[in-house]
């Protein structure tokens, strides 16, 4: 499994951060795989922001609920992101990544490369 994120990496304050992951080697519906975006912000560890989930479901972090929205494509397996109202506080390197809930393995298993988001005028 690959996962390859894509977007701008620059966006201006208080404008919308759009990144789109696109997987391959895998099927973005197979079950028990949740796939999501983690963050990683300079100087600070990783913050997970939320998932979609192999069904559609989704669950976002309750610091970022109110401005976060992940959503899925199944014909062209990708999923993405959108980050409103965006501040300087959201740069960071941003991952997909796959969780996976299966029996035989719990926890993230496959990670894009990251891609660098600054938010800055």
């Amino acid at each position: 499994v690959q996962l390859q994120e894509s977007g701008p990496g620059l966006v201006k304050p208080s404008q919308t951060l759009s990144l789109t992951c696109t997987i391959s080697g895998g099927s973005i519906t197979t079950n028990y795989y949740y796939w999501s975006w983690i963050r990683q912000s300079p100087g600070k560890g990783l913050e997970w922001i939320g998932y979609i989930s192999y069904s559609g479901s989704t669950y976002y972090i309750p610091s970022l609920k109110s401005r976060t929205s992940i959503s899925r494509d199944t014909s062209n397996n990708q999923f993405s992101l959108q980050l409103s109202s965006v501040t300087p506080e959201d740069t960071a390197l941003y991952y997909c990544v796959r969780k996976s809930i299966q029996p035989s393995f719990l926890g993230f298993d496959y990670w894009g490369q990251g891609t660098q988001v600054t938010v800055s005028s």
